[in-house]
Order: structure tokens, then sequence, then C-alpha cells
């Protein structure tokens, strides 16, 4: 499985935008800081074509340990989620052409 890393998406920037490759990284991490200070927040982030990111609470429910069957309180807490957009949905459904 490859990883897209951020020195890649850097050097994706870099190469198609025409910034240099500093302020390519500073442009990468001022959207991700944006996006990540919006859901601390508690707004959506959507990106069309893309997706939505947004933040759901989660109340307190009983878990079980699976190694020992104890009962154990699950505390309320805040969770990432991420929703595909259909236009990502197709594409990463598509079949790959193997030439």
């Amino acid at each position: 499985m490859n990883t897209l890393t951020r020195a890649q998406l850097t050097e994706a920037i870099y190469a198609t935008v025409g910034l240099s490759r500093h302020e390519s990284a500073d442009l990468l991490e001022l959207v991700l800081d944006r996006i990540a200070l919006a859901l601390e927040v508690g707004k959506s982030v959507k990106i069309s074509g893309f997706g939505t990111f947004s933040v759901r609470q989660k109340g307190r429910r009983i878990g079980r340990n699976p190694k020992t069957g104890v009962e154990v309180p699950i505390l309320p807490r805040r969770v990432l989620v991420f929703r595909p957009s259909q236009m990502l949905r197709e594409a990463v459904n598509e079949p790959v052409s193997r030439s």
C-alpha cells in the first residue's frame, strides 16, 4: 500500500502551481491547519468533488473487553467522520486499466 505524504503533496503543488518549494509547503500547512481548526470548533469541511469531513458526538456506552469479557464503560467522545463525494466513490470504484 502506498501512502501519500506531505512532502509528495508539497512537490505536487510546486510542480503544478509554480510556487517555490518553501511556499508550496507553507500553502499546504495553511490549508491543513484551516481544516483542522474548523473541525476543532465543530464545523464541517466540504471539499467539492472530494468529500465532507465532520465531527460527530458519540454518547456513553458499555463495551466489552474481548479477551476477558468484562464490561467496560466507554466515555462520550467526539470522532472525525469522512463522507466521500459521489465523484470520489466512482473514481475509486472504476476498474483500473492494465496497460
